[in-house]
């Protein structure tokens, strides 16, 4: 992989052109209204109204720069099948050994990881150590507060 280039799928390279979207037309125009209200209080050197409307908008046209470029280096993920094989664009269903708890992720690149929605990245501890395993197939992760963690792969 390439050092700039986006592995994502093509689901979520739509959800950054909708992010996309909706920061260059709907939230630049808000935040133009918000300056255009704080200039109205007059004197800028101490308009708390001004500095926060400006630091959003700085905020808001670094995340378009970062999805502009993130969708520009987008290198869609093959997510079909390999013989019951975790791929990036698989969903795996694991156990975790110690406390019989399963659960079901999503391999994904970093750029639309989102552990709240079941999406782990394909560079983090548990999703690298999927990879190109199957079901059955016992793995260790090391733990945040250190410890090895043991999962079983139910399904793929």
């Amino acid at each position: 992989m390439k050092n700039n280039e986006t592995l994502i799928t093509l689901e979520g390279l739509e959800e950054l052109k909708r992010e996309l979207e909706e920061l260059k037309l709907v939230k630049r125009k808000e935040i133009s209204e918000k300056i255009k209200a704080a200039l109205a209080f007059g004197d800028i050197s101490e308009n708390a109204e001004y500095d926060e409307a400006k630091n959003e908008q700085a905020s808001v046209e670094a995340r378009i720069a970062k999805l502009e470029q993130m969708i520009k280096n987008a290198k869609i993920i093959n997510t079909t099948k390999k013989n019951g094989v975790v791929t990036i664009g698989s969903k795996v269903r694991i156990k975790d050994l110690e406390f019989d708890e399963e659960m079901e992720y999503t391999i994904v690149g970093s750029a639309e990881a989102d552990p709240f929605k079941g999406k782990i990245s394909n560079v983090s501890p548990l999703g690298e150590a999927l990879l190109e395993k199957k079901p059955g197939d016992i793995i260790e992760v090391e733990s945040p507060a250190g410890g090895k963690i043991r999962y079983k792969i139910l399904t793929v």
